[in-house]
């Protein structure tokens, strides 16, 4: 099936449903035209190291590259983030937590630890430290795992203002995305992410927080129509 050329009007999970990868690819690369030709580069070299870490996971019935390419179209197009690093950050932001020896090497005493210096060593300390933010850390195995990992997130995001801007997109490709997914892990995850949901309202409201009014207007109302969809999966009748 050809491409339509309304492809960059068209919702991403649209996109998803209709053309898959290879749709979420082509509109990466439209967003990408509004950078110049260095920035360009680097993004696609970051969509490639992606793709090549990313190559055999799977998110329920998609490709994983497809929830890293929806983060990244997400701030480009709805967040107007023109920050490279930030782009790059978001296009690796599972990178190191779910493939640390393939970026680093194995038999690394601190796996996380190498491979954040590799990332470092590609596309800088920046990067890598934005990557860092939003990486989650080993659990401790006698605590409850969701209540962890709220409190990493409420944390590693209060010291870094661009790594807000990544989490929330990937929260909102996760939160919002459940209404696309099936199965046990539906009802899971929402209980998982609902009580993100007023943590992000108030990180994206902090005046650091390096995003324009109408932006984060759009991300309230995104958290808004989450919150919906919690509570239409957790608090309906049987």
């Amino acid at each position: 099936m050809d491409l339509p050329p309304y492809l960059a009007t068209m919702p991403m999970h649209a996109i998803t449903e209709i053309h898959g990868e290879r749709g979420l690819l082509a509109r990466f690369r439209l967003e990408i035209r509004a950078f110049d030709p260095a920035a360009r580069d680097r993004l696609t070299e970051a969509l490639d190291l992606a793709a090549d870490l990313h190559r055999d996971d799977r998110r329920v019935r998609e490709p994983y590259l497809n929830h890293l390419l929806r983060v990244s179209i997400r701030m480009m197009h709805h967040y107007q983030v023109r920050d490279v690093d930030v782009i790059v950050a978001g296009l690796l932001h599972d990178a190191v937590e779910d493939h640390p020896d393939e970026l680093a090497g194995a038999g690394a005493s601190d796996p996380t630890a190498a491979a954040l210096t590799a990332l470092a060593a590609r596309f800088g300390p920046r990067v890598a430290r934005l990557v860092g933010a939003v990486t989650n850390p080993q659990y401790d195995p006698d605590r409850d795992r969701h209540v962890q990992y709220r409190e990493h997130v409420a944390a590693s995001l209060e010291r870094e203002p661009w790594a807000r801007v990544i989490k929330v997109s990937d929260f909102t490709d996760n939160g919002l995305g459940l209404v696309y997914t099936i199965g046990p892990k539906v009802a899971r995850s929402a209980a998982k992410y609902r009580p993100l949901v007023p943590v992000f309202r108030d990180l994206i409201s902090r005046p650091d927080t390096p995003l324009p009014a109408p932006v984060k207007r759009h991300i309230f109302a995104q958290l808004d129509l989450a919150e919906e969809r919690f509570s239409a999966i957790l608090d309906a009748p049987n």
